[in-house]
């Protein structure tokens, strides 16, 4: 059975007015007529896009065509079925253009209160939604949604689902700071409502702030948590991800080729498993997980003092890190220059992080990596016993599909009782 989730952009209640929010994610409701401001910055822009169009209409926003593409594409892998709700079907153009040159172009587009036959379309079509999600949230929407009015086809279908929701707020940075959005935001809250927090960035009228829409990996996250089975509620994952670095003047440092990518994609799995995730990584440019807490990390030595200071609270370790096995025991604080042909270094054992936790582990369910070029399976049954491991997770170096900064892996798990390939 497919699974249905109601998306609703309230960018479709934009109209002609607001042709110049290019960076922002608002809609009319918030703001009616030629009373409302419109930045002289912003006056060009606006011009040109009612030019644009011979009705002058709003063309379609940059922002908006790659959200609603991105949505599209992601319901689509996950075989879902996602409806859009437009206030008129005179505004169905302006709508639907953001993905009209897609693959993901197809749509149902529900009127106001449209009512075909026995059955009203705002209320049959939530009824068997997994997930309902109003991106972009405007201040005027999150106040009805928090007081339970219903005066228009978005207020009343969010009002009439059971399934989980989201909001995704996204306006003016004194908007969004304002007492009564905050107020209402708690109370959405208290409803059960996710609340996808937006970032701080350049809004529509100038200002800089919080209130610009959250990323959209960040929407997504969020639509999969919430259509997602949790069998980790409740309990707490300690994940480490990424290289160190081990300092040796102010411009070098020892270091190995991890990207970080194994140990941020477990962590976004076992967050979408309901678990509480603490992520402790080396330097990487991978991005955050949603919901993920993140600590940075430079040494081998920075990575085993955090692991030790959330360590009794796990339920379940993973070290997934590629932390380094010396450091130099002597730092320059100036650069080092060339001088002899030959250079030494003198290097200092780290401690061993995963030894340490597995002889001291209590109620902890311990995982290790490692990464081999020869003797693979006879090198990590080794280091399985050696470290006290639940679980050990190895790959061959050489292998295709394995390695440093893969999108793909091939590993083997070692337990006491067998060797599992996958």
């Amino acid at each position: 059975m497919k699974k249905k989730l109601i998306t609703l952009l309230s960018l479709s209640l934009i109209t002609a007015n607001m042709a110049f929010a290019e960076y922002a994610f608002v809609d009319s409701s918030d703001f009616t007529g030629d009373a409302f401001f419109t930045p002289p910055a912003l006056e060009e822009k606006q011009e040109e896009a009612k030019k644009a169009n011979d009705f002058g209409r709003t063309p379609t926003l940059p922002p908006i065509k790659k959200l609603r593409i991105k949505i599209k594409k992601a319901l689509k892998e996950r075989d879902a079925r996602k409806y859009e709700l437009a206030p008129t079907a005179e505004q169905e153009d302006v709508y639907a253009a953001g993905a009209e040159t897609s693959e993901y172009a197809s749509k149902d587009l529900v009127d106001d209160f449209d009512e075909t036959g026995y059955q009203i379309k705002h209320i049959n079509i939530v009824k068997d939604a997994d997930c309902f999600i109003i991106v972009p949230a405007t201040a005027n929407i999150i106040a009805k949604v928090a007081h339970g009015l219903a005066d228009d086809v978005l207020s009343s279908a969010f009002l009439a689902a059971t399934c989980p929701k989201i909001i995704a707020p996204a306006m003016n940075v004194h908007m969004y700071e304002n007492t009564a959005t905050q107020k209402n935001l708690d109370i959405c809250k208290s409803y059960h409502i996710k609340i996808v927090e937006p970032e701080i960035g350049e809004l529509a009228c100038g200002y800089q702030g919080r209130g610009h829409l959250s990323d959209i990996e960040d929407l997504l996250d969020a639509i999969e948590y919430a259509t997602s089975p949790h069998p980790l509620a409740g309990k707490h994952v300690l994940i480490t991800a990424g290289p160190t670095q081990e300092p040796l003047d102010p411009v070098r440092f020892i270091s190995n080729h991890s990207s970080g990518k194994m140990g941020y994609a477990l962590a976004k799995v076992a967050r979408q498993l309901g678990a509480h995730v603490t992520l402790i990584s080396g330097p990487s440019s991978q991005r955050a997980p949603y919901e993920v807490d993140v600590i940075k990390i430079q040494s081998a030595q920075g990575m085993f003092k955090q692991v030790l200071s959330y360590f009794d609270f796990q339920d379940y370790v993973i070290m997934s890190a590629a932390v380094g096995d010396y450091r130099p025991l002597e730092y320059s604080n100036q650069k080092i220059k060339k001088k002899a042909d030959e250079f030494y270094l003198k290097l200092g054992k780290n401690e061993d992080i995963l030894s340490y936790i597995g002889k001291h582990k209590t109620k902890q369910t311990i995982c290790g990596f490692a990464m081999e070029t020869e003797n693979v399976i006879e090198n990590a049954q080794n280091k399985f016993f050696k470290k006290n491991c639940d679980l050990l997770v190895v790959n061959d170096l050489f292998e295709d599909g394995a390695g440093f900064k893969t999108d793909t892996n091939k590993v083997a798990l070692i337990t006491k009782n067998f060797v599992d390939y996958l």
